[in-house]
């Protein structure tokens, strides 16, 4: 860091990771208890490239929120899952408001 740089904020960091494409949507399909090989991860994502979905599972387990060599989340992942609930619950009434 250059001197008088200011420290660089946790939570930027987390929305910096968290807005990369299709890191979401990941995070979301690993949610539940049952652990997906790279293939059933990579359908459940749509089919999204194997070299995106390598790239972004390297950057989850980098920040400890993929469990090393398993495509699980760890117990700070599922936390971070947990605070984004309302989140959830906040789009999908929205979603509910805006529709026709």
């Amino acid at each position: 860091m250059q001197p008088g740089a200011k420290k660089p904020r946790p939570v930027m960091a987390l929305l910096d990771l968290l807005g990369r494409r299709w890191t979401l949507r990941v995070l979301w399909e690993l949610r539940g208890d049952d652990i997906p090989t790279f293939r059933e991860l990579q359908e459940r994502c749509g089919g999204m490239s194997s070299s995106v979905l390598s790239q972004r599972i390297a950057e989850l387990r980098e920040a400890g929120i993929v469990a090393p060599g398993a495509n699980a989340l760890t117990k700070d992942g599922r936390e971070l899952l947990e605070l984004l609930t309302p989140v959830n619950e906040w789009a999908d009434r929205w979603a509910r408001r805006s529709m026709p």
